[in-house]
């Protein structure tokens, strides 16, 4: 089994963790210490030796931080994780923060006592992060300690090891790509900010560089490695050996200097004695390594990772690949939901759904000879009211049963060596109020509004967004997380710079791949969220227009439940565009399904609105 089902800390543990941690502050010269969700990569998804704040708080979102002062303690969290927080943290120990409205950069100045010493580990940020903190500190008239340990390791006696798992090559037909041509032109952006030399500690950017995968991070196919890129196209790695085999090795060393991590510290020092001015991304790069590099008489190029946006913007490959990668993840899900439509109401689990998808996914990858290589995330199977924990993670603790006219959200994703894939849907459990099928129609009508969306060259995510909220914003409602996330190309499903939310100021550009996800969460009562993932493509001319438009075009096919469709809210526009992608969805994935139900139930879950199903 590719996920979990037990939770990795236990809230509980809190408060004995917490004094602690305080027990050491003294020591320490600090009065308070921050402990973020990343690791020492600047992670979303993170290894089990780095779950710092599960450990400590028991929280296990994929975004947080926790500030523990000696006072008080506070875990910072955004909207989508706001109810798990008070289902997992112990609410005598930690006050919830506002990680959007009130970070804290934000709550410093207004809670911090005068003179407030705050402790960071300053691999754990990056330092972007790090001037935000310096500076509220100085209004209130703290100060920021960088500390050389990370004290929370130091108390963690049962640390699990430094993950080992192993680096594999991604063909050039998946990635389209050589690495050596990759290295070459990222070489030249590097030369063209003026820089020596790039040090590369995304291990997204070093995966997607070197075309190689891992398996060092759950759900993630990266190798936690960092690099060094030299401006006049010279590449060095740095990679524990036991991490290789012959094969990955000899390719390696072929494009590159091979180095065991270890000595990735001491070759950038030594760059840097030597006078290189060593370019770093301020909001990737961890803070301590641009301290290294000053330290030792370097200069440090501030910019964004030149790779970021090559990496965002798909080839025409990655987007063939990532196409048939989602018909097999249709396939899949089309097995998946014929059987939970067929099952008896109250006789399923949210781990026993959970775990037959995974298998309909393994089935139809060993079917079509596309393994499934791993979840793209811990499936987010929530029924009734969970439904409405907009990132909530079954355990065997909450395990709830799927009971008769409650609503059942399904928010999964698989990694195939030719795609990432991630999928919502929502569907009927028996027959649900009328109330509940009036906000799943208004949030389609969200989702269509993106899917048909065309807009001119230089748009953000920001001036988009709007369009999936104005059907729930008619109705007095919203959703608390953005609408759509950047998806990787057998990498991370969360992957920059491109997203569609009120905060994202990336222009859109062709070939890359989003989200388009809009929700509505009532809590304590049900969940809705619909998603399918769209990349940006030059849009068709536009009869009497006069600019060049962009537009999505949509790699997701899985029907809609019908039954949950109020159709006298849909304008006719709308309800075409259901038929259409019912009948697109029916047409593509009809020749992948071989049992003579799943095909019948497609049928029906794909005919017209208003028709038999």
């Amino acid at each position: 089994m590719f996920q979990s089902f037990d939770v990795t800390s236990t809230p509980q543990f809190g408060r004995e963790r917490v004094e602690a941690l305080r027990a050491a502050f003294d020591g320490l010269g600090i009065d308070g210490f921050l402990a973020p969700r990343a690791d020492e990569f600047q992670g979303e998804y993170v290894p089990k030796n780095a779950e710092r704040l599960a450990w400590l708080t028991g929280f296990t979102g994929s975004a947080g931080i926790a500030l523990v002062a000696r006072g008080e303690a506070v875990v910072f969290v955004d909207g989508r994780y706001v109810t798990q927080l008070a289902e997992q943290v112990d609410g005598s120990v930690f006050k919830g923060g506002d990680l959007v409205g009130e970070p804290p950069h934000l709550w410093i100045p207004k809670h911090a006592s005068k003179g407030f010493r705050l402790g960071i580990d300053p691999w754990l940020h990056t330092g972007g992060e790090v001037r935000k903190l310096g500076k509220a500190l100085e209004t209130a008239g703290g100060s920021l300690v960088l500390l050389d340990h990370n004290p929370l390791d130091r108390l963690w006696a049962d640390r699990p090891a430094e993950p080992l798992g192993r680096v594999k090559i991604q063909p050039i037909e998946f990635a389209g790509m050589l690495a050596k041509d990759k290295i070459a032109e990222m070489a030249a952006k590097v030369a063209e900010a003026g820089a020596d030399a790039l040090a590369v500690t995304d291990p997204s950017t070093t995966a997607w560089l070197f075309n190689i995968r891992g398996s060092d991070v759950p759900h993630t196919p990266h190798p936690l490695v960092r690099a060094i890129l030299h401006a006049g196209g010279k590449a060095e790695i740095f990679v524990d050996k036991r991490k290789t085999g012959i094969e990955e090795e000899a390719y390696l060393t072929q494009l590159a200097d091979f180095s065991p991590p270890s000595a990735f510290p001491a070759r950038i020092a030594a760059l840097s004695r030597e006078g290189k001015r060593i370019m770093l991304d301020p909001d990737q790069a961890p803070f301590a390594l641009a301290e290294a590099i000053r330290a030792a008489g370097g200069t440090v190029v501030e910019g964004a990772d030149p790779a970021r946006l090559p990496r965002a913007c798909k080839n025409a490959v990655e987007l063939a690949g990532s196409a048939k990668a989602h018909l097999q993840d249709g396939a899949a899900m089309v097995e998946f939901l014929a059987w939970l439509d067929a099952s008896e109401p109250g006789t399923l689990t949210e781990i026993a759904v959970t775990k037959k998808l995974e298998a309909c996914r393994a089935a139809v990858g060993q079917r079509m000879q596309n393994p499934l290589k791993d979840v793209s995330f811990d499936t987010i199977s929530g029924a009734g009211a969970h439904g409405a924990v907009i990132h909530y993670r079954v355990t065997t603790q909450t395990d709830a049963t799927l009971e008769d006219g409650t609503l059942f959200l399904i928010d999964s994703g698989a990694q195939y060596i030719n795609g990432t894939t991630d999928i919502t849907r929502t569907v009927a459990i028996g027959d649900v109020p009328h109330e509940q099928k009036r906000f799943f129609t208004l949030v389609l009508k969200g989702m269509i509004a993106i899917s048909t969306a065309r807009f001119p060259k230089g748009s953000r995510g920001c001036d988009l967004d709007p369009l999936a909220r104005t059907a729930l914003w008619k109705a007095g409602a919203d959703y608390a997380h953005g609408t759509g996330h950047g998806v990787g190309s057998y990498l991370s499903v969360h992957e920059g710079p491109q997203r569609i939310s009120r905060l994202a100021t990336q222009e859109l550009l062709p070939g890359m791949i989003l989200s388009n996800e809009p929700g509505y969460y009532r809590a304590g009562s049900f969940g809705i969220r619909i998603e399918n993932l769209i990349h940006v493509l030059a849009a068709a001319p536009i009869e009497g227009g006069d600019i060049d438009m962009l537009a999505f075009e949509t790699l997701t096919f899985c029907p809609l439940d019908r039954r949950l469709i109020v159709t006298d809210l849909l304008t006719r526009e709308e309800a075409d565009w259901i038929d259409a992608y019912h009948e697109q969805t029916r047409e593509k994935l009809m020749p992948l399904i071989e049992d003579a139900d799943v095909r019948g139930w497609l049928e029906a879950a794909t005919a017209p609105l208003g028709g038999e199903g």
